[in-house]
Formats: C-alpha cells, sequence, structure tokens
C-alpha cells in the first residue's frame, strides 16, 4: 500500500471545515467557538458550538442542532447563551448551563426571531436584537393582550394565515429608498431593535417579558453594555431616511432605565462596533470618512461621555483593524491587516505605539481578547487550515483543536511562494505563486492568474475564500499566481487609494508586471495563460481581456461590466460616485471609459462568464451584458452560467454542490482552451 499523499480534488469543499467566533469564558477557563462544516445532503453548513479549556484537551460538542452560532458566556461563566434556528426557520436566543448537565432553554420567542446577544454585567440580563416594522412596535406598545388559539389546529391555521398576510404584504413591492435589497433577498420595512430581557428561570409572565429599548426605524448594531450596566451602546444611522443609510451610522448610548437615547454627533464620519472600557471612561471604535469607499479605516478612541478629543490611533501605522477590544489596563488589542497578513498588535492609546503580539506569517480570521491579554484566535497558514490557537498574555500561542487534520493528513498541499515584483514605476508589490505537481524546473507549465476583488480586498498567501481555488488549479496542472496590486488594503493610504479614479489602466499594469515577473522565472508557458477573478476581480479579467489578447482562456465571475448600469441595480452605488468623483448623469463618458463593457467587443480570449441569480450586490445584469456584447460583437466563444438561489457570495458560502460544480466548470474552460488532452483524459475516464 503506498503512502503517497493524494493531489487536493474539487470535491474537497466537503472535506474543509471552519473554526469562528471564539469566546473565552469571563474566568479565563474555557474557549467557545463555532465550527462550520458543509452539508452536501441539505445543501447548506452545520453550525454547532464547541468548548475547549484553555489549558489543553479534546474540544467538547455542547450544541447539535446544526443550526447553532454566536456563542456567548455568562459574566460568571456558568451559563452561555447562543442563536439558533432549531425550532423553526426564525433565529432565537438560547441559554445553556455549563456547570451541570441540562438542555438548552428557549429565552426568546419573537415572531421575527431575535440574535446579538450581549449579558449585562451582573448577569440578570441579555440585551439582543429583534427586526419589527412600525406597526409591529405599536400593536407591541399597546395593552391589548392577543386571544390564545382554541385548539392547535386553531393556532396552526392563525400561523399559515399571517405568512399568507405576510406574502402578500409585498404584492406589489413598492420602492421608495436605496438600496431595496442586499444579499440575496429584499429589504423590508423592518428594523433591528433592541430588547432587553431578565435571565432567570421559572418568573412570572410580566417579569419574563422582553422589553424594548429603542423605537426608531433605524437598524441598530449589535449592543455592548457600558462596565456600569448603566447605558446600552450601539451605532445606527442618524439619517436612517437617506439612501445607503449605513454611511450616516454614528455612536449611540441608550439609559438602560429609560431608553433615552444620546448621539455622539459627528456628520463627517461614520462608526461601527464601539466598545466601552474597563474603567468607563471610553469607547473603541472603527471609522471612516463618510462617502469615501479608499480611505484607511480608523481604529479610533471615543469619549463616553462626550468631552474630550476622538483619537485615531493607527493613521501613522496606514493599516486597517479587524477585530479589537479593550484590556482592564487601558491598553488595546487589536488584528491588523499588513503586507499579506494578518497580525495580533498590543496598542498604547497614549503613545499610539503598536507591539506585534502574534505574527509568523499568519492570517487570522476571528480574535476575542480577555481583559486581562489573553487572545483566542483562529489561524491559518498555507499548510494548516482554520484552527483554535490560545495565548496566554505572558504564554506562547498553543494549537487548541484539529478540525482540519485528518483531512490534510490525507492530501498533497502544493507550496505556496511568497515573492515581491516591480511595477513599470518602480514600485514593489507582493505576490505568490504555486507550482503543479511533480514540477519540473526545465518544463514549461500553463498559468492560472487570479484577481481579487473589493476593489480594496487584501489577499494573503492562506486566504480562507481561496486557499483550496488555488490548490485545485495547482493540482490541474497548472502554475497559479496572485497578488496584491495597488489599491489592495494593508499596505498603506498611498497604496489603498491608488487606483481611484483608475480601476482598469492601475490595476492592470501592476498584475501584468506580475505576470511578466512569473514568466522570466522560466517556467510559465506564455502562450497557455488563463485569467479569472470575481466581482472587482471579475472586473479587471474582462478589462484585461478587452485591451490584451495575452490570455488564451478567461473566466469572468460576477464581475461589474458597466459602471453606469451597476450605479443603478446595485445596493452600493456610493462605490461608483466615490471611486470616481462624479455621478454617472454629469459624466457619462467618464463612465463608460471605466466600464470593461466598453472593451468587449474587442475580446478575442474564449471567455467563460459566472453570475449568480440572486446576486444584489452586482446583479446579473452585468453578466448578461458582457455575455450579449461577446457574443454579438465578435466570434470568440463565449458561454454563460447563471446560478439559481446564490448571491455575490457563491464562491465562498453558497450550496457546496454549486461551488463545486462552479470550480469544474471553470478549470474545464481553462482547460479546453489550455489543455484540451486532460479534458481526453477526463471523458475517457467517465466512459
Amino acid at each position: 500500500m503506498s503512502d503517497e499523499k493524494r493531489l487536493i480534488t474539487i470535491e474537497d469543499i466537503n472535506n474543509i471545515k471552519y473554526v469562528e467566533d471564539p469566546q473565552i469564558s469571563p474566568d479565563g477557563q474555557w474557549i467557545a467557538y463555532v465550527l462550520r462544516s458543509p452539508n452536501a445532503t441539505k445543501k447548506s453548513y452545520d453550525t454547532n458550538i464547541y468548548i475547549v479549556s484553555a489549558s489543553g484537551g479534546e474540544p467538547i460538542q455542547v450544541t447539535r442542532s446544526g443550526k447553532d452560532s454566536s456563542p456567548c458566556w455568562s459574566p460568571d461563566s456558568s451559563q452561555l447563551a447562543f442563536v439558533s434556528s432549531r425550532a423553526d426557520k426564525k433565529p432565537q436566543i438560547y441559554i445553556l448551563p455549563m456547570t451541570r448537565p441540562g438542555e438548552p432553554r428557549a429565552l426568546t420567542s419573537h415572531d421575527n426571531g431575535a440574535f446579538a446577544p450581549a449579558w449585562s454585567p451582573n448577569g440578570k440580563q441579555i440585551a439582543y436584537l429583534s427586526r419589527m416594522n412600525a406597526a409591529e412596535r405599536a400593536e407591541e406598545d399597546s395593552d391589548e393582550e392577543s386571544e390564545a388559539p382554541t385548539d392547535e389546529l386553531d393556532g396552526k391555521h392563525r400561523k399559515e394565515r399571517k405568512a399568507e398576510d405576510e406574502k402578500n404584504r409585498f404584492d406589489p413591492r413598492t420602492i421608495e429608498r436605496i438600496p431595496y435589497r442586499t444579499g440575496t433577498s429584499f429589504m423590508d420595512d423592518r428594523h433591528s431593535q433592541i430588547y432587553l430581557i431578565a435571565t432567570a428561570e421559572g418568573l412570572e409572565e410580566d417579569e419574563a417579558k422582553p422589553r424594548r429599548l429603542t423605537n426608531a426605524d433605524a437598524d441598530y448594531d449589535a449592543p455592548q453594555w457600558s462596565k456600569s450596566g448603566r447605558h446600552i451602546v450601539t451605532t445606527r444611522s442618524w439619517n436612517p431616511e437617506a439612501d445607503e443609510s449605513w454611511q450616516y451610522s454614528n455612536i449611540y448610548l441608550i439609559e438602560v432605565d429609560s431608553g433615552v437615547e444620546r448621539r455622539i454627533k459627528d456628520d463627517d464620519f461614520s462608526y461601527y462596533g464601539a466598545v466601552p472600557s474597563y474603567d468607563g471612561d471610553w469607547l473603541l471604535c472603527v471609522r471612516s470618512p463618510r462617502g469615501q469607499t479608499d480611505a484607511l479605516t480608523r481604529l479610533t478612541i471615543v469619549p463616553l461621555e462626550g468631552s474630550g478629543d476622538f483619537v485615531d490611533l493607527n493613521l501613522e501605522l496606514s493599516r486597517p483593524p479587524a477585530d479589537f477590544d479593550w484590556l482592564d489596563d487601558g491598553t488595546i488589542m487589536a488584528t491588523i491587516l499588513t503586507t499579506g497578513r494578518v497580525e495580533i498588535h498590543k496598542i498604547d492609546p497614549k503613545t499610539k505605539n503598536f507591539t506585534t503580539v502574534v505574527s509568523d506569517e499568519q492570517s487570522i480570521w476571528d480574535a476575542d481578547f480577555s481583559k486581562s491579554g489573553d487572545v483566542a484566535f483562529v489561524s491559518r497558514t498555507t499548510n494548516r487550515l482554520d484552527e483554535l490557537f490560545f495565548k496566554a498574555a505572558d504564554g506562547q500561542a498553543q494549537q487548541m483543536t484539529h478540525a482540519n487534520t485528518e483531512f490534510l493528513d490525507d492530501v498533497q498541499v502544493l507550496e505556496t511562494h511568497d515573492f515581491w515584483f516591480k511595477n513599470p514605476h518602480g514600485q514593489e508589490l507582493q505576490g505568490w505563486y504555486i507550482l503543479p505537481p511533480n514540477f519540473e524546473a526545465d518544463k514549461k507549465y500553463p498559468l492560472a492568474l487570479n484577481i481579487h476583488g473589493g476593489p480594496h480586498v487584501m489577499w494573503t498567501a492562506s486566504h480562507r475564500a481561496m486557499w483550496h481555488e488555488w490548490q485545485s488549479h495547482a493540482a490541474a496542472g497548472y502554475v497559479v499566481f496572485f497578488c496584491n496590486p495597488r489599491g489592495s488594503d494593508g499596505y498603506g493610504q498611498e497604496h489603498l487609494a491608488a487606483i481611484h479614479s483608475n480601476w482598469g489602466t492601475v490595476t492592470m499594469e501592476d498584475i501584468m508586471a506580475g505576470v511578466d515577473a512569473i514568466i522570466e522565472k522560466g517556467f510559465v508557458d506564455e502562450t497557455r495563460m488563463a485569467i479569472t477573478g470575481g466581482s472587482f476581480g471579475g472586473y479587471m479579467t474582462a478589462w484585461i481581456i478587452g485591451n490584451s489578447d495575452r490570455f488564451a482562456s478567461a473566466v469572468s465571475q460576477r464581475g461589474v461590466y458597466n459602471i453606469a448600469s451597476f450605479y443603478g441595480t446595485s445596493d452600493v452605488p456610493i462605490l461608483m460616485s466615490s471611486e470616481f468623483d462624479v455621478e454617472p448623469w454629469q459624466d457619462y463618458a467618464k463612465y463608460w471609459q471605466h466600464s470593461p463593457l466598453a472593451y468587449a467587443h474587442n475580446i478575442k480570449t474564449p471567455t467563460l462568464i459566472i453570475h449568480s441569480d440572486n446576486d444584489f450586490r452586482v446583479p446579473i445584469a452585468d453578466g448578461e451584458q458582457l455575455f450579449a456584447w461577446i457574443r454579438r460583437a465578435t466570434d470568440t466563444p463565449v458561454k454563460l452560467i447563471r446560478y439559481p438561489r446564490e448571491g455575490h457570495e457563491l464562491s465562498r458560502s453558497g450550496e457546496p454542490e454549486h461551488r463545486m460544480s462552479r470550480l469544474r466548470e471553470m478549470i474545464n474552460w481553462f482547460n479546453t482552451y489550455i489543455q484540451p488532452e486532460k479534458l481526453q483524459k477526463t471523458e475517457s475516464a467517465s466512459t
């Protein structure tokens, strides 16, 4: 029997597990986390909650419904709140005892669901969100009591009537603001409101009833308690009637007793994720200049009572934060995106000094910080997929899970090589390449160029959404190349904003410089090169093949091809007016000049277009237009594949079978025009 490992296959999508949302218990003894696993039978994913001791040992699975997420420890670490849709399609908040055997009990039963739980400092209440419209809030506030169903059949009929009435509320659907759809669904008139509910068992009906704290036609973000328990800290739009109202997000302090709100006013910035300090004097949050989509995200401290200066901590560092929190000594921990990796830093807010705590060329995707400086984080490298790590404040990081070890022990992971190259202006850019299996230095191989989206995404060598895809391309016999051209985050503000008002030309310069640098290494056949990318990567795929005939095969995915029509159909029209400094009616010629569709009649590269029917970020019309342009203007081979039920996240969180289908179609299209002998072997093997 051979001990040789097998190559990674497309079907391995079903074998990769994702560790998410680590949460350290307040006593520092346990870490809760979510394990997400593909479930091909259900065309979805199972999510269950596990705990593991901070001192090590085997993880313990504590929920099993496959529909559980958002673990949240009680202040005394004796209970775990979480969100689950186990009993219905609507999520509700449950509480699980952790110090004795027991079943989870449902804490909420909202018709519209409940989510984002947060324990009060004394553990007696949980704040959370539930979506309600104005009429539902008015009915909730009235003294009228609903008549109880006479029997089970009456209850069933009422539920069915309510579902039918809900469906008919939007027939026809009236649109008054932008956006009116997002993700894969249309938006409605409900908004996330903050509720409070007592956590004790056995309370009288009135005591157990939740209390709504807010009453605005605006979406409140996840609530955070002040350390005194007197306030809820959140963010919401102060201008909810505006289009793209998320731009107007500010911090709000809400008195728990009275429900009185106070806005920390700043009309020039959008604020998110405010967290109170342990001394109760400050808030830590992120903010961005309102209406600017290519500005550095700022990590900012704000005085809780509104007196004193707002302090941006990371302007000099010029790197954006992700997760962040206070320590009890007044310092800060945060994950930071920098030069193709994600690190954990400790920050002194007085000196603005950033000290690296965890790096080692890792990509850190989720992190939680204890008040003493312990950190639990999900890390991956090019040779290790999602695993939970724990680092005590005075210790070394320790791996706590082995969710993907069995899979990786069975497969051959092809090495990812980091390299830097120069663009025509002499600027240093970071890229990576993967060589195919059984690589021979004196042979030339086909190339698969991958381009990231965003347009301001920063790829890492082990990027969570792309690792399997890159390995699959390499296993199919391709040299894989990807990079972070100008416009990518994590390399400073100048690098981030370098494509402002000129996406195509600037990015193409950098990407093609990287392709030439790979060719110069001597192992790429430049007559057999493929190109692909999604979203902005789709934009760049179409742009490059419309302005160059160097590629033999192209797969353009969920791309923006006509930025003027995108402006009128997407949920983020500001992306265009911000990045190109003009509204489309003010200078339509500029919009057309910077649209890949303007050059599509020049495309000579055989092109596969992949799009999703329910993509409301880049609607299907963009894919349809590119298909029609190439089909009608040229004799170039072109095909459009549409995926039902899917949205913009098809490649990352779409139905497992759809994700596999997408990869098969992509590699088959590459092979048709670059490695036809591979197709012949595949067809022979299947007959």
